[in-house]
């Protein structure tokens, strides 16, 4: 397979307030926008792509008209101790303290509006037992 783009899409009922959330507390800002779907970009990586869909467009097979369950979206960052701090300043929940992970990550998590979990990351030095388990050493650290 050869990518020209890969990107997570959000499928929600609520449209208006999980795009308010992305632009205003992690710098996506809106690059099409329709009723039932809006496609993001963040401001400073234009290369990290966000869209969010109705759960129960036409477009979206029958089967699957809900909205999201059961995600993840990492976040990694340089300092994940200042992204920290201004998610607390913001009032948004912290479901997870920040905390270094032995398995190369210090983070935190915050949820959006739907309930999609924020995992922000800053990748740090595992400890000796997970280094092992890295395959080809360890990438970000």
């Amino acid at each position: 397979m050869n990518l020209t783009g890969f990107y997570p899409v959000l499928c929600t009922q609520n449209i208006p307030e999980t795009v308010d959330y992305y632009a205003t507390y992690f710098d996506f800002q809106e690059t099409f926008e329709a009723e039932w779907y809006v496609s993001l970009r963040m401001r400073a990586r234009p290369e990290y792509e966000l869209a969010v869909i109705d759960s129960v467009h036409e477009s979206m097979p029958e089967c699957a008209r809900k909205s999201i369950q059961g995600l993840i979206l990492n976040f990694e960052v340089g300092d994940v101790d200042l992204e920290y701090a201004r998610i607390r300043d913001t009032g948004l929940p912290v479901l997870k303290e920040i905390k270094s992970e032995d398995w190369v990550q210090r983070h935190f998590i915050t949820r959006d509006p739907n309930g999609v979990l924020i995992d922000v990351i800053q990748m740090i030095e595992p400890s000796q037992a997970f280094s092992e388990q890295y395959a080809n050493g360890v990438e970000g650290t």
